[in-house]
This record gives structure tokens, C-alpha cells and sequence, in this order.
């Protein structure tokens, strides 16, 4: 099996998420799918098999669970068959557990058509806040992960979660964010009920942020900042059914897999 690593987000090594990406020929047994990702140890794990419903059907696994949507992953996906696999044309359709994913090449970019998740306004879950460390929060809102707002990018890159106290809620993700500093917002993200404490750069968060954020500032197009160590710059714009999600991405390792 080949596999490659690939920074997802960024124009420079060492910056946005990586993830692994293995082509197959066919599904092996998901048992050995997720000891892969397991032996990976990234956020993310990629897989891709030719499909007759689209040009691949693609799956996601963290080191501990498959998950329905992966935005890093799938750029990096898409970067793979366009730069190391010759996929002749400018358009992929990915059949995924999310329904049918469309990526797009742009010159050196790449953009996604991922789903909208608008989220609702929810009170916050019990012990969220406390988890978290925070006596507050501007809002608390719900569609697959649960979005927390602060006032301030100062407040969400000083949050120290207490990443234990998180698991034990059970939410599938949380995404802290805030009006940018240098963007028109900034964000972080846990999952560590799925083996991801902070995730790098989370292209799925975009789903429900495009349009919270949408909303609140008047624009189609934004551009969001995810403030993780790494860091990592996202570019996109609402539509009422999909939001287009765009950034770059450079590759880091090529490999095979022995087994």
C-alpha cells in the first residue's frame, strides 16, 4: 500500500494538519483500516477506493474512530490523486458517509464542497464551561460540534482545557471562536471523545462556522484562522446548501505501507 503525508492548509512544511492518505484498490477489513490509523497517530487517516458511484469513495479515521467528515483530509486526498496519481481532470466527486463530496484544482489551490450545518443556539451542556476553564461564554451553539463564543481571538488562544474533564462529556467536538485579529474570526478545536485533544486546522469545523459567521457579520466570504500552534488560514464562502472551503497544501512524506 503507498501512503502519504500531507500538510493540509498551508503553503510551508511543518504548519497546518497533516494527514495520511492510502489509496486502495479495495476496502481491506475495517479492522485493519483502523489499526492503520491507530499506527498513523494523526488526527486524520484517509482512504480511497475507485468507485462506480463517483470517482472514489472516500473514508476518515482518527487513531480511535471512523468519523462521517474530514475537511483536512480530504484536501490532502484530493492533493494526492491531483499531484501523485495523475487524476486527469480539475473535478473529483468523492462518495462519502457525509453524501457526495465535490473538490475542485484552482491553480494551486483546492476547494471543497462541504456540507452546511447552520447551528442553534443551545444552553451550554453541563460541566462544558468548567471544562474549558471559562466562567462564561457570549454563546453556545449546537449542530454536529458545539461552538463556544468569546469575545476576543486574546480569549480563545489563552483557553486551557482540561482535556480529560472534555472526554468525559461525550461531545463529538467543540469549537472555541471569536472575532479575528487578522481574519474575520478565529477558532480551536477539541475532540478528544474521538483521540484528538486540538486539532490542528479542522476544515468540517468550517460547516458550522461559515454560517454562524455568516450571519453575524453580513458576508458570503470569509476567511477564518485557526489559532492551534500550527495554525492554518481557511477560505470560504456560504451557500445555503454547501460551503466552499479553500486553502493549499504541500506533501511531507511518500512511503508504502508493508503488511
Amino acid at each position: 500500500m503507498k501512503l502519504f503525508q500531507v500538510d493540509a492548509f498551508t503553503d510551508q512544511l511543518f504548519h497546518g494538519n497533516p494527514a495520511a492518505v492510502v489509496p486502495l484498490d479495495t476496502w481491506p477489513d475495517d479492522e485493519l483500516l483502523r489499526q492503520i490509523a491507530t499506527e498513523n497517530n494523526l488526527s486524520e487517516t484517509a482512504f480511497l477506493v475507485p468507485s462506480k458511484e463517483a470517482d472514489y469513495h472516500l473514508r476518515w479515521f482518527t487513531p480511535t474512530h471512523e468519523v462521517k467528515l474530514c475537511g483536512h483530509a480530504t484536501l490532502a486526498s484530493a492533493w494526492v490523486l491531483f499531484h501523485r496519481l495523475d487524476f486527469p481532470y480539475n473535478r473529483i466527486h468523492f462518495t462519502t458517509a457525509s453524501g457526495p463530496l465535490e473538490v475542485m484544482r484552482e491553480n494551486d489551490t483546492i476547494s471543497m464542497a462541504l456540507p452546511c450545518w447552520p447551528p442553534v443556539a443551545v444552553a451550554p451542556y453541563p460541566g462544558l464551561l468548567e471544562a474549558l476553564g471559562l466562567d462564561g461564554a457570549r454563546a453556545v451553539l449546537e449542530a454536529r460540534d458545539t461552538l463556544v463564543v468569546l469575545d476576543d481571538e486574546a480569549g480563545v488562544r489563552a483557553v486551557e482545557p482540561d482535556m480529560r474533564a472534555l472526554k468525559a462529556l461525550d461531545l463529538f467536538g467543540v469549537t472555541l471562536t471569536a472575532p479575528g485579529d487578522e481574519a474575520d474570526a478565529a477558532y480551536r478545536f477539541f475532540a478528544p471523545s474521538q483521540g484528538v485533544d486540538e486539532d490542528p486546522v479542522t476544515g468540517s469545523a468550517c460547516s458550522s462556522l461559515v454560517p454562524y459567521w455568516r450571519e453575524r457579520l453580513g458576508r458570503e466570504a470569509l476567511e477564518l484562522h485557526q489559532v492551534s500552534p500550527r495554525g492554518g488560514r481557511l477560505f470560504c464562502r456560504y451557500g445555503p446548501e454547501r460551503i466552499v472551503v479553500r486553502g493549499e497544501a504541500v506533501c511531507y512524506l511518500e512511503g508504502e505501507l508493508k503488511l
